[in-house]
């Protein structure tokens, strides 16, 4: 849910930068791209989430940082290449609506570049792990980072103090065991869903270099 809501926003908010009559686009765009280089720091962001009502709720893990200012660019760039103001004029002929044109042709034609944010979306729900730390207190909304974290502090507890010799290396050697899995469970995943989607990352480097 999380990577599907940042797909969309990042989509919603991409398409009217890409248009060039879409008045003070060029502030918009620089102002985004202002907070690439200063954040508000975690504090704040932490008494914006609390004051929201979003503490210890799944949003906390979705809206925070549901868009990242590269990936719009990103998206933009791709739109203004490849959506043309002709398609625009000749929708706008037929009487099609700004949100009928973004729904009926440009997501269609944006297939590339909507594979390529939901695997950066993906990738950072994936990983996420300090934004549970922070946000979350309940158990039950721990994503697998966390409970993979867990698992370690349970098997990361030093056999020294064993005095059988046999048990503490059977010991050491299971929780190097448990170690391993855990590296494989938390990379399989992403390993199956990148070459599905490996084809739309070369679409994207040649868009382009080929045209004119």
């Amino acid at each position: 849910s999380g990577t599907f809501v940042s797909v969309m926003l990042t989509m919603f908010l991409a398409y009217p930068l890409s248009r060039k009559e879409f008045y003070g686009r060029k502030t918009i765009t620089t102002m985004m791209i202002i907070t690439m280089l200063f954040s508000g720091g975690m504090i704040p962001l932490f008494l914006v989430v609390k004051q929201l009502g979003m503490y210890n709720t799944i949003w906390a893990m979705i809206l925070p940082n549901a868009i990242t200012v590269w990936n719009v660019v990103i998206a933009r760039t791709f739109l203004q290449e490849n959506i043309t103001n002709d398609l625009y004029d000749a929708a706008q002929i037929d009487g099609c609506s700004d949100i009928k044109f973004l729904f009926k042709i440009v997501f269609p034609l944006s297939g590339a570049i909507v594979a390529v944010l939901a695997l950066f979306y993906a990738v950072s729900q994936w990983n996420k792990y300090m934004d549970a730390l922070l946000y979350l207190q309940d158990k039950k909304l721990y994503p697998l980072q966390i409970v993979l974290r867990n698992i370690l502090i349970i098997n990361s507890s030093t056999p020294s103090m064993m005095t059988d010799v046999a048990a503490a290396a059977k010991y050491q050697g299971l929780s190097q065991t448990v170690r391993y899995a855990v590296i494989v469970v938390a990379s399989l995943p992403l390993l199956i869903a990148y070459p599905f989607v490996q084809k739309f990352f070369v679409k994207g480097v040649m868009i382009g270099s080929v045209k004119g």
